[in-house]
Formats: structure tokens, sequence, C-alpha cells
């Protein structure tokens, strides 16, 4: 029996859509004021902007400024809801969903739920590792940067300092490129004055990358250019080099090397998680869901999937499209002209470019007939992820982090928090 999830009972069609990230995000408020009723489902309560997760674990700026409450986004219309439960299963032939707050009827249902790490199959890196796919595990890592230090200052052993103050980054993409340029800027410009009794040069900083070069998303130009910033900022880069395994806080590498660490960051790469009710076949590589030119499940009539989840190949793209927020918004806003035309139309990607930032007057830039870097690339990067933004406070105070930061070379919220523990009465 399907739970009413207090939803207003009339006879619109309901659009149920799985996920509040860009793609989810957008569809629904293309739809506002539409004839349809859109119910969007996640297991969070608001937005996160992804791109800059690593300046929340490097205290770069302030969590709440790139998470934004999806119902201040819902609050103008009517025809929005969204409801905080997590997806169980799917239930195609009866049109439904099965959530943790029981069942929900479907005319259309949207999945964008997005990806999550992809460790391979490496019980041990999952397990000791430290990954950044959500604000939460962002503000893990802060504290596991901070912590480090904390507990560096507390013993006199070099051995261990250097264990402590180091840090090891696994993949060569965008994340692992800006989070690796972002710990050296802090080792340069900032932790020297809060640790003054610590020796930096003992802080070393590894760049593991599989490939024979960085940013494969990116031009080989661009590639080698983040090799020469992260150098010059002091990071070590290993290209054609896996880690094949991490455990008594030793990395063994696949050049048979083995490395004390202490931090292992994991940004390696990205996968699906399974839906119960969808079959096997429905699947791609790393558990993408494979969608037709309409971004429609083949044998479905009514379930689509958009965002990071989706798998559609093409001449152009024979491995998928790449797993960008671009994608995502265009594929939103193709399947809100198809709902309200109700007339099916095939997703043409238009790649508007790709930018990497690695440090202060450090980026990359490659669009479409044009690749730069440097100071210009850098501020092209401030502005574009700044008006991405959601929420106009927001990008106001980001802005002035960003001055502050680039101004001054620091910032004040290098806040270590902890979850908080209850004590035992005695």
């Amino acid at each position: 029996m399907e739970n009413n999830f207090n939803l207003p009972r009339n006879n619109k069609e309901r659009i149920v859509i799985i996920g509040a990230g860009f793609a989810g995000l957008k569809l629904s408020r293309l739809l506002a004021g539409s004839r349809f009723q859109v119910v969007l489902i996640d297991k969070q309560n608001f937005h996160q902007f992804q791109p800059l997760f690593y300046q929340v674990a490097t205290s770069g700026i302030e969590p709440s400024l790139i998470s934004f409450p999806v119902r201040k986004i819902f609050q103008k219309y009517s025809n929005l809801h969204f409801r905080n439960t997590e997806l169980k299963e799917i239930k195609p032939a009866h049109n439904q969903i099965n959530t943790s707050d029981g069942d929900l009827k479907y005319d259309y249902l949207v999945i964008a739920t997005g990806v999550t790490t992809n460790y391979f199959g490496n019980k041990n890196i999952e397990k000791y590792g430290i990954s950044m796919k959500s604000t939460a595990e962002a503000i893990n890592l802060r504290n596991r940067i901070l912590e480090s230090y904390e507990r560096a200052i507390l013993t006199e052993d070099i051995k261990e300092q250097e264990k402590l103050l180091s840090f090891t980054i696994v993949g060569g993409g965008p994340t692992g490129v800006e989070l690796s340029g972002a710990i050296a800027e802090l080792k340069n410009y900032v932790l020297p004055k809060d640790y003054p009794e610590l020796d930096f040069s003992k802080m070393k900083i590894r760049l593991y990358e599989a490939a024979p070069r960085l940013l494969n998303g990116m031009s080989e130009k661009s590639g080698a250019k983040a090799i020469g910033f992260l150098e010059k900022l002091g990071v070590d880069v290993y290209l054609n080099t896996r880690i094949e395994d991490y455990q008594d806080k030793t990395i063994r590498l696949s050049n048979g090397e083995a490395i004390k660490s202490e931090n292992v960051i994991w940004t390696a790469g990205v996968s699906g998680l399974k839906l119960k009710g969808l079959k096997e076949e429905d699947y791609a590589r790393a558990n993408r869901i494979k969608v037709d030119a309409q971004c429609k499940l083949s044998g479905y009539k009514n379930i689509y999937a958009l965002g990071d989840i989706s798998y559609l190949e093409t001449e152009e793209y024979p491995d998928g499209h790449p797993q960008v927020a671009q994608v995502a918004i265009q594929q939103a806003k193709l399947m809100a002209r198809t709902f309200k035309k109700k007339k099916p139309l095939d997703f043409q990607y238009k790649d508007k470019g790709t930018m990497a930032t690695i440090g202060r007057n450090m980026a990359l830039c490659d669009l479409p007939g044009i690749r730069f870097a440097g100071r210009f690339a850098w501020f092209m990067w401030l502005f574009v992820h700044l008006m991405a933004i959601v929420g106009v406070k927001n990008r106001f105070f980001i802005f002035i982090n960003w001055a502050q930061s680039y101004f001054l070379r620091d910032q004040s919220l290098r806040i270590l928090i902890r979850p908080y523990k209850k004590q035992a009465v005695s």
C-alpha cells in the first residue's frame, strides 16, 4: 500500500526525482510552476556543490557555503515537494518506489543519484583510506588534516612527525590535482605560522596516478602544465604508478615499493550504486545506468537517468559522457523540455570546456578552440565557479573568503570540530 507522504491529492501527473545533485535540482527548478507534481527525494536535505569539496577539506571555505537547503529553493512553488528519505527499491511493474519511509507512486521516475567512491575492490583502501564525495567527508578530511598537525606537535619523534605531516593523494584527476595544490599552499603559506615548532621540510605531499599523465579529461598540454604547477608548489608527482594495497599505515606500490603514510586520500575513481529493482543488463561499466538518446532506460516506458549515473554511448563518446556538472545540467534541460512538450528529444552534449585550479594564479582552461593557463585562467575559474554556487549570500561570502586568501595568504577556518561524545556520569 502506498504512503501518501503528505502530498496534495490532485490530478497532476507525478514526476519523482531521486537525488538533489546538479541534475535533480536543475530539473526540479525547470519544472517549477508546471502542470506536474514534482517530488524530489534525497537522504540529505541540501544540495552539495561538489567541485569545491576540496576547499572545505583544506579550510578554504565553510561547509555551509557550498550546501544549500532544498526547501528554501522550493518555497515559492506549490508544485515542488521535497521529501528527506532514502530510496530502497524501484518497482517498475507498479510504477512505484520503496523508500525508508514507505512506498510512493510515480507517473515518471528520474534517477539522478550521482556516484560514489570506487575503490576497485581494494577493501583495505576502502577501510583505511580517506574519501571526499560529500560535505560530511570533506569535513572529516579537514579534521584529519588538523588532527595530524596537533598530534605531530605533541611528539619529538622525527619519524613519527614526518609520517603525520605527510599526505598521499591517489588519483590524478581534477579532484586529486586540486586537493594536492591546496594542501601544498597550506604547507607553504599557512601552517608554518600555526605550528612554528614543526619542521615543514619533513612534510611530503605525494600524488600518484596510474595513467601516464594527469587530468585525462583535459588536453595533454594542460596535463603537463599541471605537473609543472604542482612541482613548483612542492608536490611529488608519480605517474604510471598504482597503489596495490594500504595496510598497517603502509602503501604498497605497483613497482614493489613500500611507503609509510598516515594519511592516504583516495580520489582515483567513482562508481554508481546498484538499485534494487533494476536488471543486471541495465548497467554498464562502473555501475552506470544505460540510457538511450532520450535519457530513458531501455525496456521501461517511464524511467529515466541523468547525470553521473547515466551512461549513453555515442560516436563522439564511445565510453559514455564525462561525469561533469555540465552534462548533468544539459540533460536536465532536455528532460524538462521533453516533459513540457510531451515529445521525446535527443540529447546532444555541448562541451563548454574544462577547468582545473592548482593554486594561487595557477589554473588551467581547456575551452573549445583555445587553451590557456596561469593567472587569467585562475580568475576565470573563480568567476565560473562563483556564478555556479546556489544563493547570492553564499556567493558573497565565498568571494570574501577567496579575497582574504588571495591577499593575505591565510584562512580563519582551521577549526577542528570533533563529533560530540556525551561524558559518562560517575
